[in-house]
């Protein structure tokens, strides 16, 4: 899943169609997102999620759902409770003292 930037006009990702198109200086717009006009950031991470659906569905797929069926079961459904024992790790402070 990466984004690629050809001739500093284009973006384009690694599994989607999708693109967007350089405008003007610092600004987007993306192919899912006509009328708007996005950052250079923004428009990065809108090819960064459409890169993402397109996982969704490869996922989804292998479930017997659509993407949007497993995001919104994943998003609006009660997760288990967890016991209290579940691996909980300390994590030591970065650059404490170590005793020897």
């Amino acid at each position: 899943m990466a984004v690629h930037v050809v001739d500093r006009v284009w973006m384009i990702g690694d599994r989607t169609a999708h693109q967007a198109r350089r405008v003007s200086d610092g600004a987007w717009v993306v192919s899912y997102l006509r009328g708007r006009m996005l950052t250079t950031e923004q428009a990065v991470a809108a090819i960064q999620a459409a890169e993402f659906v397109a996982v969704m569905d490869e996922l989804a797929a292998r479930m017997g759902l659509t993407a949007l069926e497993a995001l919104g079961l994943a998003v609006n459904e009660t997760p288990w409770d967890t016991p209290p024992s579940r691996h909980r790790h300390r994590i030591s402070k970065i650059g404490g003292r170590h005793r020897r």
